[in-house]
């Protein structure tokens, strides 16, 4: 095919000499292509993290007079965790057949040994960087189409234009190993939306394991993630296999990520970077293949500023970020969730209540939400319990949101009228827990549990 009909590929190119990379950037940049070059394997995962490649031709030695190859099979590896569907192509002065085909087993598309012949190293570069293309794009598609067809096994209902960016995104990053950070205010939907990451991934087929990180005392974090062996401490009876090992080859979604201390902060950075680390009360040092999924309602640069979360580790969470919307700002949402909500729990309970009248519906669309989904989820579920016949009233939502009946706290049971001041308290503050927690006089946490108790 001519060059003028092709669409010009990004290439990475990686060696330790630099007369080697130069020639190399003169045959490419002859040919068009467009380069980035990187002299380390730490330089090569920091560009393939950062930015999209369409092909990668690696040296497999980095260390001088070192000519075994194992840094780049090394490389290779966590290249694959990088971004599997990349092209990689290795080429080394000290090629041998063993050394091409282990290469070719960590995922290498092709080898090259030095000296190259110029025609076959270009023929090489076109072809796979155009496979890579195909690849990438036929996994987009197939992600979007999965999503439009509902078949990804999650119930995502994302109608309003304010989702539109979400559900773009998913598309773009779901089928790849990228670590994904997913923030907005408590109850918008974060773990669906790793559900969601998970099942349009190649990992869907492994496990999707969920850890409430931030409600892992100190004292049980390291045993709950990486697992302890018998006798590691008192109550250790048998061996136990952790969150981490559970999750090999598929996904570990983080909740609440901003919650963890700094020394668990420390502990979960060496894995992330490694993925290697060893049960309590064991010297042996497991290794896995994860990918991060993790959730915050938190700012997190905000938390990096004050020096209560690691920046090292928000570099590793935070490859693509997915801001997820309040329910208040995606209204045309509210009426599809509504009657998704009715239907999942009238089959949960086995009562007949099919609709909404106009009055209840108008009161959920005016409702501020300051729970957003799971708020909107709880007062559908208290309405089917409540209702009388096959109809949803507002009264059976039990939203006090007029000021008739917000000054009318004698018809309130002491639990109604907590919740209630919980909830304005969360809306002046739009969601913000550790704000609305200050001027309730409560800690983070006690405020947590009542938000679940609430079903806030």
């Amino acid at each position: 095919m001519p060059n003028s009909q092709r669409s010009i590929p990004r290439v990475l190119i990686a060696d330790d000499q630099a007369d080697v990379i130069e020639a190399l950037r003169l045959l490419l940049k002859g040919e068009g292509f467009q380069i980035e070059t990187a002299s380390s394997p730490d330089q090569i995962l920091t560009s393939v993290e950062s930015r999209d490649f369409d092909v990668a031709l690696i040296d497999l030695n980095y260390t001088r007079d070192t000519t075994s190859g194992q840094e780049g099979l090394d490389l290779l590896t966590r290249m694959q965790v990088a971004d599997y569907t990349l092209p990689v192509i290795v080429m080394t002065a000290w090629g041998s057949v063993d050394l091409a085909v282990e290469a070719m087993r960590r995922g290498a598309r092709d080898f090259v040994q030095k000296p190259w012949e110029n025609e076959r190293l270009l023929s090489i570069l076109w072809t796979q960087a155009e496979l890579g293309k195909a690849l990438r794009k036929g996994q987009r598609l197939e992600a979007e189409n999965q999503l439009l067809r509902n078949q990804t096994g999650v119930e995502l209902i994302a109608e309003s234009p304010s989702m539109r960016p979400v559900l773009q995104i998913i598309a773009r990053v779901g089928p790849s190993d990228a670590n994904v950070l997913i923030t907005g205010e408590n109850g918008v939907g974060k773990g669906v939306i790793s559900q969601v990451l998970h099942s349009i991934s190649h990992r869907a087929s492994k496990p999707l394991v969920t850890v409430n990180a931030g409600g892992l005392s100190e004292g049980v974090f390291e045993s709950e993630l990486f697992g302890h062996i018998k006798g590691a401490f008192t109550d250790a009876k048998t061996d136990r296999v952790g969150r981490f090992e559970l999750a090999d080859e598929g996904t570990l979604f983080l909740d609440e990520i901003a919650n963890i201390s700094l020394p668990q902060q420390a502990k979960l950075l060496r894995v992330l970077e490694t993925g290697e680390f060893e049960r309590v009360g064991s010297s042996k040092t497991r290794k896995v293949n994860v990918r991060i999924i993790s959730a915050t309602n938190a700012d997190l640069s905000a938390e990096v500023a004050a020096g209560r979360f690691r920046q090292d580790l928000l570099f590793r969470l935070n490859t693509v970020e997915i801001r997820l919307p309040a329910l208040r700002d995606r209204k045309e949402d509210i009426a599809p969730l509504a009657r998704h909500f009715l239907k999942q729990h009238s089959d949960r309970y086995r009562k007949l209540v099919t609709t909404f009248d106009g009055a209840a519906m108008q009161s959920l669309t005016d409702h501020p939400w300051p729970g957003n989904v799971r708020e909107l989820d709880h007062s559908i579920e208290r309405a089917v319990l409540m209702a009388q016949g096959t109809i949803v009233k507002a009264s059976d939502l039990g939203l006090y949101q007029s000021s008739e009946n917000s000054t009318r706290l004698d018809d309130m049971s002491l639990e109604e009228v907590e919740c209630h001041l919980i909830k304005k308290t969360l809306a002046r503050f739009d969601g913000n827990v550790s704000k609305a927690a200050e001027a309730l006089g409560l800690s983070r946490s006690a405020l947590y549990r009542r938000l679940e108790k609430f079903g806030l």
